[in-house]
């Protein structure tokens, strides 16, 4: 708060940019350990088990959401109402999932980037794109708060 001319206090409109701010970071650190997760199983699953690259980034990605889910629901949006059906049926659209694995498709089939180096180079950047779309969706759709 702080004081107008008129001696009477007034609140900043700072406030809801940090909230923001706030928000952004704790979607980052669930989402940072999510990409972890992603790219482990991801590594394991290609290079580890030798499993089709389609396969171990699909796979990836839906065992890195499920982590992020229970992220996002305990720490990042834990002040906000507990999803229904509808809010996990949102969590759980493939449209995330779709995105990323269409984006990591085009670089490594359609680009040739096989290598190891490569195919984790494409999926950083597929998980980078779809992560853009995702928090946009989950903090409009997924988990509802008040508006800013």
């Amino acid at each position: 708060m702080t004081p107008n001319l008129t001696g009477e206090r007034v609140t900043e409109p700072v406030r809801p940019v940090r909230k923001v701010v706030l928000e952004v970071v704790k979607f980052g650190i669930v989402g940072g350990s999510g990409v972890l997760v992603n790219f482990a199983v991801f590594n394991a699953l290609l290079h580890g088990l030798h499993r089709p690259a389609m396969l171990a980034t699909v796979l990836a990605s839906c065992v890195a959401m499920g982590a992020n889910y229970l992220g996002f629901r305990y720490y990042t949006y834990r002040d906000r109402d507990a999803p229904g059906a509808r809010r996990i049926a949102l969590f759980f659209s493939c449209i995330g999932v779709l995105m990323e694995s269409g984006l990591f498709y085009v670089g490594y089939h359609g680009l040739g980037l096989h290598g190891p180096l490569e195919a984790n180079a494409v999926k950083a950047l597929s998980i980078v794109l779809a992560s853009a779309f995702r928090f946009l969706v989950y903090r409009t759709w997924v988990f509802q708060g008040e508006d800013l």
